[in-house]
């Protein structure tokens, strides 16, 4: 296969990668999604996540029929990575794409929903000792002695379910003994430390070694001592090797020359022929040593192996369980295609959980032919059963956020993926259409939008239409009779809609396919900010409420003639209203 087949590699990536990595290691490292072998050969990360997606699963990705569903898994990967053990792992999190099949979201969530499982059923000591490992393993760069650590702390660990049974059945010893010998090689050579005769042979050498680079100080530093004769001499430099060397006396008399004619000649012959010696016994201890250990390698090698596989596995099932864990989050259901539904139980923003998760208020919503048998007491009825939905409400009051959420299921569920609700059912789809608010009156903007979201109704496939007023790319009378028309062409396709509007009241009539829901703001707190109640009224049209706005204004109006001006905004809205909210204001204040 050429390089160029690959989407996003032209000429220039072609010519880097093969330059940095050879043309079939390049090829593996695509297709094994490997970021971090890319990376280092000169592509930005970036770039070769983009590359790794389309390469990995393409038709996954055109699942994101726009640039909002796109930038929302983005947001949705990162959130996931903050929680990835390794480098490698968040990498593979990064090129997670929508799955095609249901049996591989299905095969996904299973070993995702078993590792967060096993991994909360840990005490915290034995969670620390894991991303220990996992952060040695991570410093290392995935070497197989950090994997065969790993595995070892896995094993310590006591884990022993879901995707932690790929380690539980390897043999400890063979594994201690596999580490040990991966600790004392380094490639051909055997480390320091790892063999007590080869360590001493290795000091010995230094020694000698550092002598002869000084021997004119040696020689003068024995004559110091007071030696006058030869035999004097010789034993007191014999001496002194025994004593700073740790070799054997027949070693040192073995180098020692008969033939030396002064003492320069003397020491320097002796201390060449036992370095020679000492780097002959250094090779052979070495070479013997780095064999046996080979062989306990070789022995090992199997479960090496398995354990490099495993670990490197582990990391990435173990990072997507504890972001599962952070947000609570559950597994979905997923609905036949002929019953397509989207229904969420008391879910949660992930963007917002990820800010403060006390804040986050618990939404449940629902299109098409659900399963909500039961819903939370704060919940005024059942959410029918029609495909599409028109949202209005309360500025600030939570539709674009609910949009979101809708999104955020959505997409973790075709990753197979937990979701963040209590219970959610979710037919996957062939075209996500997530369109936020674009404030732009311009005609290129209104013509781009549309080509973008109509086109996968048009498409065949199941889509799913969250869209954000519309209204705000055109003006509102313009606006109003073509979100009519994206609703009745929603409805006429059998689509999945959520449009958020403040225009309701001008697409009347809906089809029959469609409801009005609505979010309602229920006043002002004591620090006059605006008290909302996000979970939507099903089939009831919600309100701006801009009384609780201008109150808020008189209240905080900085001098007379400002909080005039404001008072006649009051008067247009109601003046009784508006007074009504600051008392209650300032009831709560007192309470």
């Amino acid at each position: 296969m050429r390089l160029e087949e690959y989407w996003g590699v032209g000429p220039k990536t072609r010519e880097t990668l093969v330059d940095a990595l050879g043309r079939e290691r390049a090829i593996q490292a695509i297709e094994s999604g490997d970021v971090r072998t890319l990376a280092d050969a000169g592509l930005a990360r970036g770039r070769a996540t983009r590359i790794l997606r389309r390469a990995t699963d393409s038709a996954g990705m055109d699942v994101l029929a726009t640039s909002d569903a796109r930038s929302a898994y983005k947001e949705l990967l990162d959130l996931a990575v903050d929680h990835a053990v390794t480098q490698r792992a968040a990498d593979r999190i990064r090129v997670l794409t929508p799955l095609e099949s249901r049996a591989a979201m299905e095969a996904r969530l299973d070993d995702v929903l078993a590792a967060r499982d096993a991994w909360a059923a840990l005490d915290d000591a034995n969670r620390e000792t894991v991303l220990a490992a996992y952060e040695r393993y991570d410093e290392r760069e995935g070497s197989e002695r950090a994997a065969v650590e790993a595995a070892l702390a896995l094993l310590e660990a006591g884990v022993d379910s879901g995707p932690f049974a790929a380690v539980a059945d390897l043999e400890r010893t063979s594994l201690e003994a596999a580490a040990d010998a991966l600790a004392a090689l380094d490639g051909d050579r055997v480390r320091d430390g790892a063999d007590e005769e080869l360590d001493q042979l290795r000091d010995a050498l230094g020694v000698v070694e550092d002598m002869d680079a000084n021997a004119a100080e040696l020689i003068e530093d024995l004559r110091s001592e007071g030696v006058r004769d030869v035999e004097g001499f010789r034993q007191a430099f014999e001496d002194h090797l025994l004593s700073e060397t740790d070799v054997t006396i027949d070693r040192v008399r073995d180098a020692m020359p008969t033939d030396a004619t002064d003492a320069t000649d003397f020491v320097g012959g002796t201390l060449r022929t036992l370095r020679n010696d000492l780097t002959a016994a250094v090779d052979k201890r070495e070479e013997t040593v780095a064999g046996e250990l080979q062989d306990t390698l070789a022995d090992a090698r199997e479960a090496v192996d398995r354990a490099v596989e495993a670990v490197d596995e582990i990391a990435l099932q173990l990072s997507l369980a504890r972001f599962a864990l952070a947000y609570d989050c559950t597994r979905p259901t997923f609905v036949e295609d002929e019953q397509a539904a989207v229904s969420v139980v008391s879910a949660r923003n992930l963007t917002l959980a990820a800010r403060d998760e006390e804040s986050v208020q618990l939404v449940t919503y629902a299109l098409g032919e659900h399963d909500v048998v039961s819903v939370p007491d704060d919940v005024n009825t059942v959410p029918g059963e029609q495909r599409v939905a028109v949202l209005t409400g309360a500025n600030s009051g939570g539709k674009t956020t609910l949009l979101e959420t809708l999104c955020q299921v959505v997409l973790l569920a075709t990753m197979g993926l937990p979701v963040p609700a209590d219970r959610a059912e979710v037919t996957p789809v062939d075209s996500l259409v997530f369109h936020r608010r674009h404030a732009s009156f311009n005609a290129g903007v209104l013509e781009s939008t549309l080509r973008s979201i109509v086109p996968p109704l048009s498409s065949g496939g199941r889509t799913l239409m969250l869209v954000d007023e519309f209204e705000a790319i055109t003006e509102p009378g313009s606006a109003a009779d073509l979100l009519h028309g994206l609703v009745t062409l929603t409805v006429d396709r059998d689509a999945l809609g959520v449009f958020v509007t403040h225009l309701a009241d001008d697409l009347e009539p809906l089809p029959p396919e469609a409801r009005v829901d609505g979010i309602f703001a229920e006043g002002l707190d004591p620090d006059l900010e605006l008290r909302v109640d996000y979970q939507p009224r099903f089939d009831t049209v919600g309100r701006s409420t801009p009384e609780f706005i201008v109150s808020r204004l008189v209240a905080n109006a900085g001098d007379r003639r400002e909080r005039a001006g404001f008072e006649t905004l009051a008067a247009a809205v109601g003046d009784e209203v508006v007074q009504r909210t600051l008392a209650d204001a300032q009831w709560s204040a007192e309470e």
